[in-house]
């Protein structure tokens, strides 16, 4: 796909006129614009001086972003990697429009209404009317030239006949000046007659400010909007910021740092504990264990050997490795991750906003009858001035100021109430979107989940739970193991005794003497090769696994001593966010990489209605694009492998305990870290929309009764400033309509409603699609002695190292290994490769 940057739009409108002119491309197969990034993602063989063609004779400006060098090759930089093109330009150009124009606003407010009116005090020169009037002409011209960009955006789109907001903008504020500016020239012209009496008469018709006032308001809206569109680039630069920016070469024995950009695929490189991994790579030399959140989320790290991968942004944590560099520059999991991230923010148009849907009619049929009223009354046998001012009142009495505000003010106040509740809405159109949620696909880990395994259950055999947890922290506190470490905390404090003739069984268990006592830990099938286990244990250990618990069992003189289960326990408040999602009329989905038992397990505590297990990190996207298929899609999630789903989905939201980058690359954030939080922000955008809606009946309840009474249908004949303060009032109505979302109590659910889903869908049906589509062929190993996922990690990664393979499944808990192939592949080097890790094969089906 080919991204090229857009200027010059202002609202859906004309997102829709670019993408319709750039369709029409020879050679263009498809085309998407997004007017949150200003940007453009297009398919197909046409040439960039072709598109960049059409975006311009549509009337808006077109260049193409930085062209992507050779992947792999030295000196080469990401195409993305341009922290110039995502920097917030024009949000500081519209503060400083709107401050210029609001001190000049309110010195014309304060001569037009506060002197003429009100009689506020003013310089003797100012009792002259025409003097007045042309220094408020003066300061409205100003003004005007200050937002010219409306006027020039404005008209230009109505002369290419796709008129947008900026086109009702330009048309109220020049029809108020151009009318004015009329009766100015009639007071100039009635003093040089010395007719005192029409000076008064027109000086009080003048509506200069009505011309200033329309586009300083409207510049309020497009500034939050600017606001919002320049932190949508937070998620590209939280990315770019992962990636190091030198790498340390060995050459000729001696170790070299280099910049990023000069390491080449082949190259020798080390890394130092605590240090990241520069780029791609298979480790030569040295063994460690590898911190993969950066990519994966996943809190434990996992433990490499020579022969094992690495992946650039990981945080090497013990020792000292050589590695030869496989994948650099854009070839990187990273640079994928980003280049996803940026052109799914490319191809994702924004919720189009109800005032800009019809606003190409509305504007047109003003102007139309505009027009008739101008003509009917001539033909009436009216003079020309009064069927003029009928027609002028017509443009000014639709001003679009309650138009323009219905949506931005609710927002505004929407997003206020958020933030106060810890939920920060990005941009406009993820508030409104979140309440048309009709599935919310939720991450386990760190979102249902709280992210860290610690002991849930100490179930002792022949003694207490304190000698048991000393026991077993005697034992674990000498294992590098994960799980040993969540043990060893959990006695955290307590005296331990020191064991001797430590030794690790890989993928089986660990023993040591305490004195003369001989004592052992591990997997049910370790331990119960050298112990009798009671039967009630047994069980006991079936049941935690069968709420996707790891029971680790301890002995001590081959008695057994007790069982430690160990798990990634579900957060305090997930079931009840999750039934109250329920109470909305929503669909809730959980996806994992965790096996078919344990996911059922979680999802059945939590109360989901539908699990796709296995998932692996690059295809939580694919799965999300799948739910697309059957309805709204509200993506939730930590970590930074959840930030091209949480693009891809509708509206993606970021639990505020996870990685910077998910929180940048989502639409909205929950700060407290709380699922709850995540029904609340979906039950105060519901509410936003309402009141938008609101607004908007009011906007169009206003203009239908207002348009025939300026035409004069009602036996009235209303000037342009009455016009004027209706406009003003309906502004104002609009306003405090909003307000009332103040009001909105964002954690009661009491005031639910289910929405109508778009289709009922069924707990298999997106699992069975994303997973068994093609009935690809399939092996199952039966391993012996895998203990807990961190052994399902090193059997998988070993797996799908095979040639052949595609990908595997393994399940501690069942003791298997499901394998997808691609290609024939004998049993043989399938069993090589697990035992290779130190597990056993007892069989292929």
């Amino acid at each position: 796909m080919d991204q090229y940057t857009i200027t010059g739009m202002s609202c859906a409108a004309c997102s829709a006129r670019v993408e319709k002119a750039v369709s029409k491309v020879p050679g263009v197969t498809g085309c998407s614009v997004s007017l949150l990034t200003n940007s453009m993602g297009v398919e197909g063989t046409a040439s960039p001086s072709d598109i960049i063609r059409a975006v311009t004779e549509a009337g808006y400006g077109a260049a193409p972003k930085n062209a992507a060098r050779s992947p792999g090759a030295a000196g080469s930089a990401p195409s993305w990697a341009d922290d110039e093109a995502l920097k917030d330009k024009e949000t500081p150009k519209l503060k400083k429009r709107l401050l210029f124009s609001g001190v000049i606003l309110l010195v014309l407010m304060y001569f037009s209404m506060g002197h003429m009116m009100w009689g506020w005090p003013a310089p003797e020169a100012f009792e002259n009317h025409v003097f007045l009037g042309v220094f408020e002409m003066l300061l409205a011209i100003a003004v005007m030239i200050i937002n010219g960009k409306f006027f020039t955006s404005g008209f230009r789109s109505l002369f290419h006949g796709a008129p947008n907001m900026d086109t009702l903008v330009a048309l109220g504020s020049t029809a108020s000046f151009v009318y004015s500016l009329a009766e100015l020239f009639l007071m100039i012209l009635a003093q040089g007659n010395g007719d005192h009496a029409t000076v008064m008469k027109y000086g009080m018709n003048l509506y200069f400010e009505s011309a200033a006032m329309i586009p300083t308001l409207i510049t309020v809206g497009k500034m939050l909007e600017a606001m919002s569109k320049g932190r949508t680039t937070d998620a590209l630069k939280g990315l770019m910021q992962l990636a190091p920016k030198t790498a340390v070469l060995l050459v000729d024995g001696q170790e070299i740092e280099v910049g990023i950009e000069s390491v080449q695929s082949g190259d020798i490189f080390v890394v130092r504990p605590g240090d990241n991994i520069p780029v791609d790579g298979v480790i030569i030399e040295g063994s460690t264990s590898i911190n993969e959140s950066a990519l994966t989320g996943e809190s434990i790290p996992v433990d490499k050997e020579p022969g094992d991968t690495v992946s650039a942004a990981t945080i090497n944590q013990q020792g000292y490795i050589r590695c030869r560099a496989t994948r650099v520059g854009e070839d990187t999991t990273l640079a994928q991750i980003i280049r996803t991230v940026s052109d799914a923010a490319a191809t994702k148009a924004p919720l189009a906003r109800i005032a800009d849907k019809v606003s190409g009619i509305f504007v047109p049929a003003v102007i139309a009858i505009s027009l008739l009223t101008l003509i009917g009354w001539l033909i009436a046998g009216r003079p020309f001035s009064y069927a003029i001012a009928r027609a002028i009142s017509v443009l000014v009495i639709s001003c679009p100021c309650a138009l323009g505000l219905a949506t931005p003010v609710a927002i505004m106040v929407g997003s206020g109430m958020g933030a106060k509740n810890g939920i920060l809405y990005k941009t406009a159109a993820s508030l409104e979107g979140a309440g048309r949620t009709q599935i919310v696909a939720l991450d386990k880990t760190g979102t249902i989940t709280e992210g860290q395994p610690k002991v849930t259950d100490l179930i002792p055999c022949g003694m207490d739970e304190t000698q048991l947890l000393t026991l077993a922290a005697a034992l674990e506190r000498k294992s590098e193991h994960p799980l040993a470490r969540v043990i060893a905390d959990r006695a955290e404090g307590m005296q331990l005794p020191e064991v001797s003739d430590f030794a690790a069984l890989p993928g089986n268990g660990l023993t040591a003497r305490l004195g003369d006592t001989v004592l052992a830990g591990g997997s049910y099938k370790f331990i119960s090769s050298g112990t009798d286990i009671p039967a009630t244990f047994a069980q006991e250990a079936d049941s935690l696994s069968a709420e996707g618990k790891t029971p680790l069992f301890f002995t001590s003189d081959g008695k057994l001593a007790g069982i430690i289960a160990v798990a990634d326990t579900i957060k305090d408040d997930s079931a009840r966010a999750i039934s109250e999602l329920h109470g909305m009329g929503i669909r809730v989905v959980m996806l994992t990489g965790d096996n078919v038992r344990t996911a059922k397990a979680i999802g059945a505590q939590a109360g989901v209605d539908d699990v796709i297990a296995g998932v692996l990190p690059e295809g939580k996207a694919e799965s999300i694009r799948h739910l697309m298929e059957e309805g709204k899609v509200t993506m939730v999630g930590d970590g930074i492998n959840d930030a091209p789903a949480l693009t891809v989905a509708d509206i993606g939201i970021a639990i505020g305990a996870g990685t910077d980058v998910a929180i940048d690359a989502a639409d909205i954030v929950v700060m407290k870290s709380r699922l709850s939080d995540v029904t609340a922000a979906i039950r105060m955008s519901r509410a936003t929309i309402r009141n938008i809606h609101e607004n908007l009946f009011w906007a169009f309840f206003y203009n239908a009764i207002c348009i025939p009474l300026a035409m004069g249908l009602y036996g009235i004949a209303m000037k342009p400033m009455y016009g004027a303060a209706a406009m003003a009032l309906s502004s104002f109505f609009v306003c405090m309509n909003a307000l009332r979302l103040n009001l909105v109590k964002i954690h009661d659910p009491s005031h639910d409603r289910k929405i109508k889903q778009k289709s009922a869908g069924t707990a298999s049906a997106v699992p069975a699609e994303i997973k068994t589509a093609e009935k690809p062929m399939t092996k199952t190993l039966n391993v012996e002695g895998m203990m807990c996922p961190h052994c399902e990690a090193r059997v998988k990664k070993a797996l799908e190292a095979v040639e052949g393979v595609e990908s595997a499944v393994a399940d501690h808990n069942a003791g298997t290994a499901v394998v997808t192939l691609k290609a024939a592949v004998a049993d043989d080097a399938l069993v090589k490769a697990v035992e290779a890790q130190d597990y056993k094969v007892l069989g292929v089906e």
